[in-house]
């Protein structure tokens, strides 16, 4: 039997989990207790502005774990561009096979629900697509880019990387992952060519 001083974190995690499958609107507060086992009694005292509150916390988890996730990708990949562009594809492609193409990005679904529904949380979400395309950006000067061509290159991997989520979801396959790795390949050995 789960602790009760654990309650509020597998609420965290039950509503990443489950905004990541089914987006904020579809998903209830009686389904995150009830799938999180958190007494319901508790989660007020946790939570006490509701489902909002819940949901800025599994956004601030969810961009935490997202930005620890590329930070160690470029730590492994200093100086190479191509090889961290190469490791973020895998990592996402093999994130997808292992939710079985069910999870999505909690940040692109929220994103595709939130403007009219709450401000904070479009506030929440816009940030982590920033702060996560700076953390690629920085990468990216690493390797040698100037300024212009590594906020560029960022932006586009990260919207590269949501579409890709997106198609792979749909298509049930990391196939769009491999053929963006195989274009970003392409794309360095022309520039070096």
């Amino acid at each position: 039997m789960p602790r009760k001083t654990d309650a509020r974190a597998r609420a965290i995690a039950t509503a990443e989990r489950l905004f990541r499958i089914q987006g904020y609107t579809a998903t209830g507060l009686t389904q995150i207790i009830e799938e999180s086992g958190a007494p319901k009694g508790s989660f007020y005292f946790h939570f006490p502005r509701g489902k909002a509150q819940l949901a800025e916390e599994a956004i601030d988890h969810y961009v935490a774990s997202r930005m620890a996730v590329l930070r160690s990708i470029s730590a492994d990949t200093t100086g190479d561009a191509l090889n961290f562009v190469r490791q973020i594809f895998g990592t996402f492609a093999a994130e997808m096979v292992a939710s079985d193409f069910q999870y999505g990005c909690l940040m692109q679904n929220l994103a595709n629900e939130l403007p009219a529904l709450d401000a904070e949380l479009t506030k929440r979400v816009a940030r982590g697509f920033v702060d996560s395309t700076a953390i690629v950006a920085e990468h990216f000067r690493g390797c040698g880019f100037a300024p212009a061509r590594a906020s560029s290159t960022a932006a586009a991997l990260v919207a590269a990387l949501e579409g890709a989520r997106t198609i792979a979801r749909l298509e049930r396959t990391p196939a769009i992952f491999e053929a963006l790795a195989d274009v970003s390949a392409q794309r360095w050995a022309a520039s070096e060519g």
